[in-house]
């Protein structure tokens, strides 16, 4: 059987309709948009490929708003209820902090421009907010493929940060899943569509929380470095790694790594749950994306109990230092830059068990260098 493609532009073809192709049977793609409250006019494909269902945002620079496999939800339970339409989110209000009105995605990218913490001049003007903008942009032109003979479903996805006399960048994000696969795989390509040198950032901000999350979850990684991005967090530093239950009131806790990779780049981080028997791992190559990033916020489940875990070009922190650090992607007029990276879902201990493994065979021998104060070079002041 022939692979079938459908075109969507940002206008929608349809409010619901579901694409499937014959001879992939369980594989499919609706589309449908939102039709109220903050969700009215958020475009929404919903991929099946069989046991695993993945909810790609349009309307929200490609971001995946969730992913079931069967009844278990990966994603994590935001008191903002999404998903919210870019109209709705002031992301250069005067604060800088107008990212969080919108913030409930199990991955969310953050860039292009800038990733980190909001960032004002000496007269409070802001000049970078929170996170970047390439979330609230939508894309203009998304194609879905459902290939019966190779069992994957692609979406191929354009979104642009672009603004007259300054930044052009054009993100085209490649989306697959195979039929049985417990997870989704991704390149994005950024391309600097003017011919002037441009420079630009990439964090992928994933985020999960109850019931993955929970009280004696971890976190696994290969360590070379780990660094605590404030005095906050130093004072967390020997339990970095473990989460407890919901604490109404916790004030975040943020660790900055350098991890492990093979001959390659390619390395990989895992969150299991506390009995080892559910888990999430993320797998990325270190060349593209050398910097590792840990947030929890384990307050209460109603205020957002969640943790992330954010592979990037740099460091979140404000984009002038970054900057000043040399964090970040240089891109000469008509170049650029690819990342690859891929999520899966564990369903039960033995995949658990492995993926382990996998991560101690890069850690190897090596002891992790851990700093118990933040460190200049690592943490803007």
């Amino acid at each position: 059987m022939a692979a079938r493609t459908w075109s969507i532009t940002s206008t929608g073809n349809s409010t619901d309709a579901v694409m499937e192709a014959a001879g992939a049977e369980g594989m499919s793609v609706r589309h449908y948009t939102g039709q109220a409250g903050l969700s009215a006019g958020v475009e929404v494909l919903e991929v099946t490929n069989g046991k695993l269902k993945i909810s790609v945002l349009p309307t929200r620079g490609m971001s995946m708003w969730d992913m079931y496999y069967g009844d278990e939800r990966i994603g994590w339970k935001s008191p903002v209820r999404g998903p919210v339409h870019p109209g709705f989110v002031d992301v250069g209000e005067p604060s800088g902090l107008g990212w969080l009105d919108g913030f409930d995605e199990l991955l969310v990218r953050c860039g292009l421009e800038s990733n980190g913490a909001p960032e004002h001049d000496e007269n409070g003007k802001l000049l970078y907010p929170l996170h970047g903008r390439i979330a609230n942009k939508p894309a203009h032109q998304v194609d879905v493929t459902i290939d019966p003979e190779s069992k994957e479903i692609t979406i191929v996805g354009v979104v642009e940060e672009t603004r007259f006399h300054f930044l052009k960048l054009r993100m085209t994000t490649t989306i697959k899943t195979k039929a049985g696969e417990k997870g989704f795989r991704i390149h994005d390509e950024i391309e600097n569509v003017s011919e002037s040198p441009a420079e630009m950032q990439m964090l992928y901000h994933v985020n999960l929380g109850d019931p993955l999350l929970d009280a004696g979850s971890k976190v696994v990684a290969p360590i070379k470095t780990i660094v605590p991005r404030n005095a906050h967090a130093a004072e967390g530093l020997k339990s970095w790694e473990s989460y407890e239950a919901p604490q109404p009131g916790f004030e975040e806790q943020v660790y900055f790594f350098e991890l492990l990779a093979d001959a390659d780049g390619q390395t990989q981080a895992l969150l299991k749950n506390a009995h080892g028997t559910r888990g999430t791992r993320m797998l990325f190559n270190k060349q593209q994306l050398p910097c590792f990033t840990v947030w929890k916020n384990t307050t209460a489940i109603s205020d957002g109990f969640v943790t992330g875990l954010e592979p990037g070009t740099n460091f979140p922190n404000p984009r002038t230092y970054e900057g000043e650090q040399g964090r970040v992607v240089k891109l000469k007029g008509g170049g650029s830059f690819g990342f690859d990276w891929q999520l899966e879902y564990l369903s039960h201990d033995a995949e658990v068990e492995g993926a382990e493994a996998a991560i101690a065979k890069l850690q190897g021998d090596t002891q992790p260098k851990v700093y118990d104060s933040p460190q200049d070079g690592w943490c803007a002041p």
